[in-house]
């Protein structure tokens, strides 16, 4: 249940949607604190749920003593209406058996909502890559049908490689080829349930590995700005304790 920080829900409208996936590395979530705290976006909501693991905590993105004593939780989203952009930022991981209500819950939310669009960052194991995927760029897109119709020629321009699909099973020669993101947490969820409901909507993510991946939310943070429907006229970089 989202729960609006003011006395009213604020109308989202037209708004683009964009949020991490608890993924390898943390790349996702990593990339959304630097977007968040540059753009120096406002609390909207508290996404109020029993599908993450509950998490209190002081305000990550406080710029004075003032606003240093605020709390925030496992799920938040925050806003920037100049840009017609909103960010939903999660913190903890799933309770086991919730990440698919959780998915259908945010994509109702969504619906419901008037979203123009969703964007996810995530990550995928580099170690798992196929031969191909190694001698190419670490990062891929993926776009439900609905998102293809009015983005694919932005995308081509761009040069980008979508993510290809690989066996459904690697070790059996004879699998069926399907998408595959190993270690992309709901990822895949997040996408096959958008393509059912013709949400818009695009996946970016890189391959990772864990250890220092600042420098990997810093890529997938540039490859959203150039993405972005409305990206800012330069790119700014900022550093989150």
């Amino acid at each position: 249940m989202f729960v609006p920080c003011g006395e009213s829900a604020p109308d989202l409208a037209g708004f683009t949607l964009l949020m991490p996936v608890v993924s390898v590395g943390n790349v996702g979530q990593l990339a959304m604190d630097l977007i968040i705290s540059t753009l120096s976006m406002s609390k909207i909501v508290y996404f109020y749920t029993d599908c993450l693991v509950p998490m209190v905590g002081n305000n990550p993105y406080a710029t004075a003593e003032g606003n240093s004593t605020e709390l925030s939780i496992n799920a938040e989203v925050y806003s920037l209406p100049s840009r017609k952009l909103v960010a939903l930022q999660l913190r903890s991981i799933f309770i086991k058996y919730k990440s698919k209500p959780f998915c259908e819950k945010l994509l109702s939310w969504v619906k419901s909502s008037g979203h123009a669009r969703v964007i996810v960052l995530s990550s995928s194991h580099s170690y798992q890559r196929n031969d191909l995927q190694l001698h190419s760029t670490p990062f891929r897109y993926l776009l439900t049908p609905s998102m293809q119709r009015s983005v694919q020629n932005k995308i081509k321009s761009l040069n980008w490689q979508e993510m290809e699909k690989s066996r459904c099973i690697p070790e059996i020669d004879d699998s069926e080829f399907c998408i595959r993101i190993p270690g992309g947490g709901i990822t895949k969820t997040l996408y096959d349930e958008s393509c059912s409901k013709e949400i818009q909507m695009v996946v970016l993510l890189k391959f990772v590995s864990e250890g220092d991946n600042i420098p990997d939310a810093l890529g997938l943070k540039i490859k959203h700005h150039v993405y972005s429907p409305h990206p800012p006229k330069k790119i700014l970089i900022s550093s989150v304790s």
